[in-house]
């Protein structure tokens, strides 16, 4: 898993550089790899850790 995907916790948010149009995304839960988030444009989707690098959002 890449290091910042490391300590994405529920409720943090986020973007998906390689996504722009998902808009912003509220994680809902990060175990061993397996991503959850919630995106405003494109719902639920599962992310692997270790292949997608997303961004963290301190202010929207």
């Amino acid at each position: 898993m890449s290091e910042l995907n490391e300590f994405l916790e529920p409720g943090m948010l986020v973007r998906n550089p390689a996504c722009p149009d998902w808009g912003l995304g509220q994680v809902q839960s990060n175990i061993n790899g397996r991503i959850t988030v919630n995106f405003e444009e494109c719902g639920k989707v599962v992310l692997n850790g270790a292949r997608v690098q997303l961004e963290i959002v301190f202010e929207t």
